[in-house]
């Protein structure tokens, strides 16, 4: 399972269920994607064909996101 934390113009940010425990957000679209770590800071872990401006703008949305996506991750993962 994968649920979507919320979507974004043509991005999709999301979790995997049956991953990592460290917190972190997935994030897709039809260019490519990417996953950003949310700690100790907000920082690119992976990127597959997305271009440096758009890697720039989806930081700045999980950053501006962060609480959203740690309140998804507890209730998602009881934690």
């Amino acid at each position: 399972m994968s649920p979507t934390v919320f979507k974004y113009k043509n991005y999709r940010f999301f979790f995997f269920s049956k991953e990592e425990s460290r917190l972190h957000i997935h994030v897709s679209c039809s260019d490519g994607e990417a996953k950003f770590w949310l700690e100790p800071i907000v920082s690119l872990a992976f990127n597959y064909r997305l271009s440096s401006k758009q890697l720039k703008q989806l930081q700045e949305i999980v950053e501006d996101h962060k609480d959203e996506i740690e309140k998804s991750w507890k209730k998602h993962f009881k934690g």
